[in-house]
Order: structure tokens, then C-alpha cells, then sequence
């Protein structure tokens, strides 16, 4: 069996609490908090049968490697989730074989390159989660990885929303590309506007880290670069909320009527 891992916060080990309950070896808490959050919160431990203790807050600090615990650490089992970007979208084509053109859903993947903030890296995550992504995908040599901080700023998308660290990042989009799946990155100096493209087909959405952008050859190797019109003085924006404007577009076209 694989190592244990730690979540907390109440979102991430909340969401571990709803998704798979019989992965949680155990839960620490505070005892000191006696607020309506944590009694709500150590009831619903208690009513799945999770298994629960008592730690004060430096123990609990020291368990997770940081002060912003809210006072709930957990020790949990790795969940499996699939195992490469291939079977991901493979199941997802298998899945949509029996419905008709306007019922399928259609592949949209984030892609994150050069994204090394942990902080930042959940919070697109948690903007992915929300927005429906079936994958992020991110560069091994030029990205975070999934730790507790990013679980616990990713408010439980990091349990639910695959992460893949790939190897050779051009590569794999030009694997997507074999697969029909339309890359688009996000460029300040792109002449189309991120509302000028359509994004209702395979899209894999491509954002670099705030200031350096995307690497160059990660920006050739896309079909299209966009823009994210800015109106301000300020001349970007940081990544996650970069990810969140270009997600929700995809979303907003894909829904209407």
C-alpha cells in the first residue's frame, strides 16, 4: 500500500470526507475550536465512523508543515485515479460512443507551463474543478507538484481533478493535437482575443506563469494564440485567475443556447 498522505483544512479534508470516507486512516483536530464549524464538522467525522483525535495547534502544524490547518489534519490513503492521460481520454471517448453529436462532451484541458507556486497551482485546480476540466496537465522539469498546500488552496480539486506531470510538454500537445484536440495558449502579444475564438469543440487551453508566460516552444507548438483583453493599467493577470476567465469562457459557450 502506498504511503499515507496529509490533507487539511476543513474544504480538503471535507471533500475527501464526501468522496471516499474508508480512505481516511485517521483525523486529527483542535480541541480548543469549539465553534459551530468544528462541531459540525466533527460530527459528520463521527457519523462516517472516521477514526479521530486530539491535537493541539503546534502539533497539528507539524504534521501538515503549516500554520493554516484551521485546526483539522488528516492521514489518508492515496486514492487511484487514472493513471495516464491516454486511459483518461480514452474513457471519455468510450463514455460518449452512444450519444449523438450534440449530446457528447467534449474534451477541455488545462495546461499550466511553468507554474512552480503551489498557492497558484491550487487555485487553478480549484477554478478547474469548478469549471468542469477533464485534466491539468503540467511540465515535470518546470512545474509544482501536488503537496499540502496546493491540496489545502485547492479546497478538494486536487482529489478530484487529474494531474498529469509530463515528460516532454510539446510532445504531449502534439499528441492531443493527433487526438483532434485544439490547442490554444494565451499570449499578451496575440492579436485574437480569447472571446474570437471558439471553444466548444476538443480544446486544451494553455496558460504560462504570470510574467514569463509560456515557454517558446511551448507557444509554437500551439494552433492558435489568444489574448485576454485588459482594460486597466495593470498588463497581466495572475495565472488562476487567468485559467478562471479562460475556463468559464469555454463553459459560457459551450452552455448557451
Amino acid at each position: 500500500m502506498s504511503t499515507p498522505k496529509v490533507l487539511f483544512g476543513f474544504h480538503a479534508v471535507g471533500v475527501r470526507l464526501k468522496t471516499a470516507p474508508k480512505s481516511i486512516i485517521e483525523v486529527y483536530v483542535d480541541p480548543t475550536r469549539r465553534d459551530a464549524r468544528m462541531r459540525q464538522f466533527v460530527d459528520k467525522l463521527n457519523e462516517a465512523g472516521v477514526r479521530l483525535l486530539e491535537a493541539d495547534g503546534m502539533r497539528l502544524a507539524k504534521l501538515c508543515d503549516s500554520h493554516g490547518h484551521q485546526g483539522v489534519v488528516a492521514r489518508v490513503h492515496e486514492l487511484t485515479l487514472v493513471k495516464s492521460l491516454d486511459e483518461l481520454l480514452e474513457q471519455l471517448e468510450a463514455s460518449q460512443a452512444e450519444k449523438t453529436a450534440d449530446e457528447r462532451e467534449q474534451p477541455l484541458i488545462l495546461v499550466l507551463d511553468g507554474v512552480t507556486d503551489p498557492h497558484n497551482l491550487g487555485a487553478c485546480l480549484r477554478v478547474a474543478d469548478g469549471a468542469g476540466v477533464h485534466a491539468v496537465i503540467a511540465p515535470k522539469d518546470h512545474a509544482a507538484g501536488i503537496n499540502a498546500t496546493v491540496a489545502k488552496v485547492a479546497s478538494g480539486a486536487a482529489e478530484t481533478v487529474p494531474y498529469f506531470m509530463v515528460t516532454n510538454l510539446a510532445r504531449t500537445l502534439n499528441e492531443l493535437k493527433e487526438r483532434n484536440i485544439w490547442i490554444i495558449g494565451t499570449s499578451d502579444v496575440a492579436s485574437k482575443t480569447l472571446y474570437q475564438a471558439d471553444l466548444r469543440g476538443p480544446v486544451a487551453l494553455v496558460l504560462g506563469a504570470e510574467g514569463d508566460g509560456m515557454r517558446q516552444l511551448t507557444a509554437k507548438t500551439c494552433d492558435e494564440l489568444v489574448s485576454i483583453p485588459m482594460q486597466g493599467a495593470v498588463e497581466s493577470l495572475n495565472v488562476s485567475v487567468a485559467s478562471g476567465v479562460c475556463l468559464y469562457e469555454a463553459v459560457r459557450q459551450r452552455t448557451r443556447a
